[in-house]
């Protein structure tokens, strides 16, 4: 019974060998014209395009930019037009004393007796218009405006980190997205083998030349990988659903997916990826523009000390009401200050003082976070790309030792569990190999993240 079983047909070994010994077959050439290739460059850049929230951020540059636009114009002269129409409640009376404006020889005093000059009760109006032109202000406009600036900045540094968060995790979902489709295919083809063991064992127990027992090993390895196949194949479904979300498409988008390039050498040291990150970090960008924000917000209060002082044309006309000028015109300076405060300047300062303090400190623990933050990323890419290597050497050696248990079972040294156990340890070495590799480039995604060079 054993030399029966022994004798299974080669042809098997030989499937198995193809299975496991070489990298998975590509897909049904019909099924590639139909579906699209998505590549991780055109994930990212659909995100990049689609995404709501980078929109939102993108809403909020713009904003800052019409901000410092509007803030520019108050360096132009103001002007003011006002007009407004009322009706009378009572008389406007204008009393006139006997010669108020003087006596003259030969006419004698003007007005020659006392004279009232009224307005009747009517509708009127008034026409007051100014033009000021800011003198001392424009000091304060100016710092307005690079505060404005800095707002800007800040909003662009922020829209940075939101696009660095979108690439990582796109870059994620689409490696975890790839892990899952290599495990699938490797189920998929040791499938191919445990029906076709599972067929052939059937019959020698029908034929009684193998025990029952063997056959129900078979079978269970079977349901157990066709288990397998079937969590593998929901968790890629899942995955490819997220990618789409994330790109802004349609959840029902079919899609294939493109293999990653071989790892690449670690091209940065420790030092130097550190000197990187202080450098091009969102989040320390933000943390030093937050600094200058609030430095240049106690400037703005300081300059509260300064008078207000315009160059300023008025222009004042009264309608319907008589013994008036009709039209009032003149030009000089408008003053404007505040000498007594009551210490609230002062106090306000102090505030701005405190707000300086804080950033300062929030920077100082942002560079501590940011340089963590390397340190661990950096250790676990140089163990990514070590691992590597690992998978490099077992997934060899299994090849290895499956040619030789290949060798040795068709010359009836070895039993057929034996040649199973070799080609499952083949299978699960390339699928490691496939897996570190897709863990380096995970790496990779996450250093990149904390050298803020996601672009």
């Amino acid at each position: 019974m054993r030399s029966s079983w022994i004798l299974l047909p080669l042809s098997i070994l030989n499937l198995a060998a193809g299975v496991f010994c070489h990298e998975p077959a590509s897909r049904d050439a019909t099924r590639e014209v139909e579906i699209t290739v998505l590549t991780l460059e055109q994930a990212i850049q659909q995100a990049l395009d689609n995404n709501r929230l980078l929109k939102i951020g993108s809403l909020e540059v713009q904003k800052a930019e019409d901000a410092i636009a509007a803030n520019r114009t108050r360096r132009l002269p103001n002007t003011s037009f006002y007009v407004l129409g009322s009706q009378l409640l009572t008389e406007v009376r204008f009393e006139v004393q006997r010669g108020q404006f003087g006596t003259f020889q030969g006419i004698g005093p003007v007005p020659s007796e006392e004279t009232l000059i009224t307005t009747a009760r009517r509708p009127n109006a008034y026409v007051v218009g100014q033009v000021a032109q800011p003198l001392s202000q424009l000091y304060k406009i100016n710092l307005g405006i690079r505060q404005g600036e800095f707002a800007r900045e800040l909003a662009q540094q922020k829209l940075r980190g939101q696009q660095q968060e979108v690439i990582s995790n796109v870059k994620k979902l689409y490696f975890a997205a790839l892990e899952a489709e290599s495990g699938l295919e490797a189920s998929e083809e040791a499938l191919k083998l445990y029906r076709e063991l599972d067929r052939l064992a059937g019959q020698y127990v029908a034929q009684r030349v193998a025990l029952k027992s063997e056959s129900l090993d078979i079978k269970a390895r079977l349901a157990k990988e066709e288990y397998d196949a079937l969590v593998l194949r929901h968790k890629l479904a899942t995955l490819k659903e997220q990618l789409n979300k994330l790109l802004g498409r349609d959840l029902r988008t079919e899609f294939a997916l493109s293999p990653v390039a071989a790892p690449t050498p670690l091209e940065t040291d420790l030092p130097a990826a550190q000197g990187r990150a202080l450098e091009n970090s969102p989040e320390l960008r933000e943390a030093r523009l937050k600094l200058k924000q609030a430095e240049q917000d106690r400037r703005i209060k300081k300059a509260e000390y300064i008078p207000d002082i315009s160059l300023s044309f008025n222009y004042l006309s009264p309608f319907r009401i008589e013994f008036v000028p009709k039209n009032i015109a003149s030009v000089g300076f408008q003053f404007s200050w505040e000498p007594f405060d009551w210490g609230r300047k002062k106090h306000e300062l102090g505030q701005k003082d405190r707000a300086i303090e804080q950033a300062r400190s929030a920077l100082q623990e942002s560079e501590r976070q940011v340089l963590g933050d390397v340190n661990e990323k950096f250790r676990k890419l140089v163990e990514a790309r070590a691992l590597i290597r690992v998978a490099e050497v077992s997934r060899d050696s299994a090849r290895e030792r499956l040619r030789v248990v290949k060798n040795r079972y068709a010359e009836q040294m070895v039993l057929l569990k034996e040649t199973l156990e070799a080609q499952a340890t083949v299978a699960e070495a390339n699928h490691s190999y496939r897996q570190a590799v897709l863990a380096f480039w995970m790496a990779k995604a996450e250093f990149e993240k904390a050298l803020g060079e996601h672009e």
